[in-house]
């Protein structure tokens, strides 16, 4: 199924984001993640793409692949361009093409560590662009940036990568995480108020260390509103403690988006498939608009 046409059934979607093992690592784990988080009945269950090349690439459209072809829920493959050529975007989307796989979460990605820095592609929407023209089966969700991209100072000149996005073809988008939902209805509003009519899905990450917190910060410019900062503080010395509150944190997000009327969530899972049941179960049906 088209996720594009999941959005249109004018429905608030509930997804997961998963990514494949590192290198050398047993792929088999990730599969008992994928029953755990399908029995939940996602909407879609998305899939990273790593800065690793081919190999990585390929454990991506696997598992997309068995997503779609095991538990019979649409997969959305994760396609960076980055460092790539279009004849290797385009081995790529023939592979997921052969496999079925019917969605594509188009980025540019992070740049790759002593990688050649040529490209075919200077920004995600030059992907999007290539695949809408040239592969015009494939659905294709972008991302958005409720706090502006990292790289990008000025947060208007993000909204207007992000009209570029939705003007080259793209469906659908999903946010980079955000711990103050205060942030993403401005974000909305700002977005809606340029133009952008796409449906737009809420990413959400919980809280499990303050590590990760630190790292977020840094790779992502998420800013942390004072009820994070308290959080952090409190659970200093008990980690146990301080991940339990992310989660509960995390899941009175999604049931405040979703009574707000959002197009959808999507839980970043981070292959731990408690985070997306404690998430779930604590929303209900009549938290979804009907």
């Amino acid at each position: 199924m088209s996720i594009a046409e999941c959005y249109r059934s004018n429905k608030q979607t509930l997804s997961f984001e998963v990514f494949p093992p590192k290198k050398d690592a047993d792929i088999s784990k990730i599969y008992e993640v994928l029953r755990e988080v399908a029995a939940i009945g996602p909407d879609f269950i998305s899939v990273t793409y790593g800065a690793s090349g081919k190999e990585r690439s390929d454990k991506t459209v696997e598992i997309a692949a068995n997503i779609e072809r095991g538990f019979d829920i649409p997969a959305l493959a994760h396609l960076t361009c980055i460092a790539a050529t279009r004849e290797e975007i385009g081995e790529i989307l023939l592979k997921l093409r052969a496999k079925g796989i019917r969605n594509i979460l188009a980025l540019l990605g992070d740049p790759i560590k002593g990688g050649s820095a040529g490209s075919d592609y200077a920004y995600a929407s030059d992907l999007i662009r290539h695949i809408r023209e040239n592969y015009g089966d494939f659905s294709i969700g972008a991302a958005a940036y409720p706090e502006g991209h990292i790289r990008c100072e000025d947060f208007s000149e993000g909204i207007r990568h992000l009209r570029l996005k939705e003007e080259a073809g793209a469906d659908f988008f999903i946010t980079q995480l955000f711990f103050d939902n205060e942030v993403f209805y401005r974000f909305l509003d700002i977005a809606r108020a340029s133009g952008i009519t796409k449906p737009i899905s809420a990413g959400i990450m919980p809280i499990l260390s303050r590590q990760q917190i630190e790292r977020m910060i840094f790779m992502c410019g998420v800013s942390l509103p004072s009820r994070i900062i308290k959080l952090l503080y409190r659970y200093e010395n008990d980690d146990g403690s301080l991940r339990q509150a992310g989660i509960e944190y995390a899941a009175v997000q999604a049931r405040d988006l979703l009574r707000n009327g959002v197009d959808g969530i999507h839980i970043y899972t981070m292959n731990q498939p408690d985070i997306a049941r404690i998430i779930s179960s604590y929303v209900s049906a009549r938290d979804f608009k009907q």
